[in-house]
């Protein structure tokens, strides 16, 4: 296997860890365990950070004059790099959103506790 080669596989690896990492993050998050949600998110964005350092070598490759032929594990790669960045993206937002309904419902829980409305 060459170095071109070597990178698409990073890419295609550290994406999907990264996606993986990010789903489970989601998971954690519904489950109303926030810590373990942000830990799986931090580890996604840093399987990310991996994984652009992959893709600037191959822009700088060919910023340089080295040509690379674009094949359909290069575009698999781009296409696994794409969407775990989006469901990073939107993982980051669910988890906001379950932790706010968390916190709504402790007060409204306490609330109903203390006999207050």
């Amino acid at each position: 296997m060459d170095e071109y080669q070597e990178i698409i596989m990073g890419l295609i690896t550290n994406s999907g860890f990264a996606k993986s990492k990010a789903m489970e993050a989601i998971g954690h998050a519904q489950k109303g365990h926030a810590e373990q949600a942000a830990a799986c998110l931090e580890e996604s964005k840093n399987e990310l950070v991996k994984a652009h350092k992959l893709q600037t070598r191959l822009i700088q490759q060919e910023a340089g004059g080295t040509e690379h032929n674009v094949t359909l594990l290069m575009v698999h790669a781009q296409d696994h790099l794409m969407s775990a960045i989006t469901i990073k993206d939107l993982a980051a937002h669910m988890i906001e959103l379950y932790n706010r309904i968390s916190q709504f419902e402790l007060k409204d829980q306490q609330t109903v506790n203390t006999g207050e409305e």
